[in-house]
């Protein structure tokens, strides 16, 4: 392939990179607030996400245009098509850190303690996915290397298999409250709702791992 196809593929794959790079920061900033209920830090965080689907069009586009100039076969138009679907569900990502944080800001303002303790044991949620996160990032940019990006995303399996225990302890213990105290019930109902949301961001991730790996390895997208 030409080397002005190449330095175009890697400009897209940069730029995916720089995406997540700035989703995981708007996690991380998230999870830093809750942990010491800060509402201004959660607004921070919810502002870093204003960019990203500006630049995930820009992505879009420049992938069309590869398309047009390059007609890419085979290995290079698997990778091409897969950051296309990568890009759809980094904005999926987006709106849903964006959709919960903003529901945490109404729930942290709140004098509610036994609330702002199940949100803060909720928070091992985001810290794993944060890892995962960083095995996205660490795949993108040791594309190449086949056997390691498989590792890569057996690790982000691992860490969304750790999300769905967590959150299957949380409901149980919210149900079982909810039962015993039916003027919590609707709080407790939404607070599991918020934390729902949160889990999408994580099978997001678990979707790029393997779309990731269909673009280097190939198989079913």
């Amino acid at each position: 392939m030409l080397a002005g196809y190449n330095e175009a593929r890697h400009k897209v794959r940069d730029t995916v990179v720089e995406v997540v790079t700035n989703l995981s920061i708007a996690n991380k900033l998230a999870l830093q607030a809750l942990e010491s209920a800060d509402v201004q830090g959660l607004e921070q965080a919810r502002k870093s996400l204003k960019m990203i689907s500006g630049t995930t069009e820009k992505i879009d586009n420049d992938i069309v245009l590869i398309f047009a100039k390059f007609s890419p076969e085979a290995r290079d138009l698997r990778e091409m098509v897969s950051y296309l679907k990568v890009t759809s569900a980094l904005n999926r990502i987006r709106t849903n850190i964006n959709n919960y944080i903003k529901n945490m800001q109404g729930l942290v303002t709140e004098n509610n303690p036994a609330v702002h303790k199940v949100i803060k044991d909720s928070l091992s949620i985001n810290r794993c996915t944060l890892n995962a996160f960083d095995a996205i990032l660490e795949m993108l940019q040791t594309f190449d290397d086949k056997d390691k990006i498989q590792a890569l995303a057996t690790k982000i399996e691992v860490e969304y298999s750790k999300t769905d225990d967590i959150y299957s302890l949380l409901e149980k213990e919210l149900i079982h409250k909810m039962g015993s105290s039916h003027t919590v019930a609707e709080e407790y109902f939404n607070l599991l709702k918020y934390i729902r949301k949160n889990l999408k961001v994580i099978d997001r991730l678990e979707s790029i791992s393997s779309r990731i790996i269909f673009a280097r390895i190939g198989g079913k997208l």
